[in-house]
């Protein structure tokens, strides 16, 4: 099997211009097109590739490219779901590459319209990198989006042995680590850990549409973790939850079960009893709420750590910074001094104040070094 040498890239969005950067950086030949000529020019700037300028057939769609000559190793169609079969179909038509694979969410939808479009499947492997940003398009791109990322790969039985082998070698190429899964199972995976999770999250930010502000100016970082999916484009998770709604569904109406026995303990809780009563009345009715908190936290404790592994706990060292340029290098260069790797970083702004606390959580051994190395270079530690 020949190694991955040219693409092109359908939909210059986030994934697909990530995908593009990467591969760009891999000294792979990358084409791109999208409905959009803004946003391949965006992407071109950004030298994610060269924007494809062929000859048409008739019968092509707009904004579906096609090359005359020589057929591109891998065309990556980087569509909403509902319109990936239908580009399948047209690029195949066309010749435009010897195989094809998608990044779209959702996996069933796409497979079971491409059968009934009559599609070649033995060229195409449904995948899916599971990476993205709360922000949308070629502006939010990266090269680096997919290190250490799951990538789903969804093939068939139809699916050709040198077809799954050029994807696997797509993964590696942007640094991701690749997940062979039937399509089913995949759309309900995500429907549990992104696609639901993403409508949980608007649900608690739609409640601060209307918020008053003195309680806006109490936020932390609480609900900025809780509500920061939230932030994604409406007609993107539209097109996203339309296309794997039955599974979303099943997971929503479990959270929604739960949400609702939370609340009636919580009034039951409240409801005014006998004195005597009182205490007995409460801890009965709290008990649904503590038993929820407690499978919150053995659901958390199973999302995986670092690069797949086990969920590690770290140790945080709180550190006081000024709201001004180079200060995180200079934190930074100082856990590089002492031999710390920073394993991640949350920063919280005091309002209204020209400073704020970053937290580093470190390996728990690292947290005493690190914290006496920051003293010593002038740093205040809470």
């Amino acid at each position: 099997m020949s190694a991955l040498e040219s693409v092109l890239v359908v939909g210059t969005g986030l994934i697909g211009t990530s995908i593009a950067l990467c591969l760009r950086e891999q000294g792979v030949t990358v084409y791109l097109t999208d409905r959009d000529a803004a946003a391949v020019r965006l992407a071109r700037e950004l030298g994610a590739g060269i924007e494809w300028h062929p000859g048409r057939p008739a019968d092509l769609a707009p904004g579906v490219a096609w090359h005359p000559g020589r057929p591109v190793d891998l065309a990556i169609i980087a569509v909403p779901p509902h319109v990936v079969a239908e580009q399948l179909a047209q690029l195949q038509r066309a010749g435009a590459a010897r195989f094809y694979t998608d990044v779209a969410s959702v996996k069933a939808l796409p497979l079971r319209l491409a059968g009934e479009l009559g599609c070649d499947l033995t060229t195409y492997v449904a995948g899916h990198p599971l990476a993205g940003r709360e922000r949308s398009g070629p502006a939010a791109a990266r090269a680096d989006l997919f290190l250490g990322r799951p990538w789903a790969l969804c093939p068939t039985e139809e699916t050709s042995p040198d077809a799954l082998e050029l994807l696997r070698g797509l993964v590696k190429l942007c640094g991701g680590e690749a997940v062979e899964v039937d399509a089913v199972q995949h759309d309900k995976a995500v429907a549990l850990v992104s696609h639901a999770p993403h409508v949980a999250a608007s649900a608690v930010a739609a409640r601060l549409a209307d918020a008053p502000a003195a309680a806006l100016g109490l936020a932390g970082p609480g609900v900025r973790d809780v509500t920061r999916v939230a932030a994604g484009d409406p007609g993107l998770w539209t097109g996203i939850l339309s296309g794997n709604a039955l599974p979303v569904a099943d997971v929503l109406e479990a959270v929604a079960a739960d949400l609702a026995a939370a609340a009636a303990a919580l009034r039951a809780s409240a409801a005014p009893v006998p004195p005597s009563e009182e205490a007995a009345a409460a801890g009965t009715a709290m008990s649904t709420v503590t038993d929820l908190l407690h499978r919150g936290v053995a659901g958390t404790g199973r999302i995986p750590g670092k690069h797949g592994g086990p969920a590690r706990t770290y140790a945080v060292v709180q550190v006081i910074i000024g709201d001004r340029p180079g200060e995180l290098a200079r934190l930074f260069q100082v856990a590089e001094e002492t031999g710390v790797n920073i394993e991640d970083v949350r920063l919280e702004h005091a309002p209204g104040l020209p400073l704020g606390a970053a937290d580093l959580f470190v390996q728990p051994e690292a947290a005493a070094p690190l914290s006496e190395a920051l003293r010593a270079h002038g740093w205040h530690l809470p």
